[in-house]
């Protein structure tokens, strides 16, 4: 599949997507990219459209070739657009990473998401937090209670003078 992606405002340029990458595996892509991965990188593909893949990489704390695989399923969904930027003809290309009207609107289906799933998170540290203190606070009033509770029956609950 082509994909006409301008190299600069002037020349559009056409990126080959590897056969490989066809329809059924398109799809298939999401449930390996997980919510907060893709929340990750949609973000830092809008924050910085010029940044390399292994910066990518790095930010995310993933693979280099898993940060390929990945840009590649979100351009092969339509949420990103790849642009081939020449700054010097004697560098590399650079890539400029855009993200689609699609693009932008998974990204505030996902941002949603995974505010939900931190917020729930939080109230469950929240709650795990407040047991921990009452528990520490029980202990701290009674402290023999908190050892007889892990002794063995035998080792001296019963004490025979």
């Amino acid at each position: 599949m082509n994909v006409a992606m301008p190299s600069t405002p002037q020349q559009p340029v056409t990126q080959q997507i590897s056969p490989h990458q066809g329809p059924d595996q398109a799809a298939a892509v999401p449930a390996v990219l997980d919510d907060a991965t893709r929340y990750q990188l949609l973000r830092l593909l809008n924050e910085r459209p010029h940044i390399s893949q292994r910066e990518l990489a790095s930010q995310l704390g993933i693979s280099l070739g898993k940060t390929n695989y990945c840009l590649k399923a979100l351009i092969a969904k339509g949420w990103v657009k790849a642009g081939n930027f020449r700054r010097n003809p004697d560098k590399r290309a650079t890539y400029a990473y855009l993200l689609t009207p699609s693009g932008i609107e998974e990204k505030a289906r996902v941002t949603v998401s995974f505010l939900q799933r931190k917020m729930a998170e939080f109230d469950a540290l929240r709650a795990e937090i407040e047991h921990l203190r009452v528990e520490v606070q029980y202990n701290a009033q009674n402290p023999l209670e908190e050892s007889r509770a892990r002794m063995p029956a035998s080792a001296g609950g019963a004490h025979k003078s």
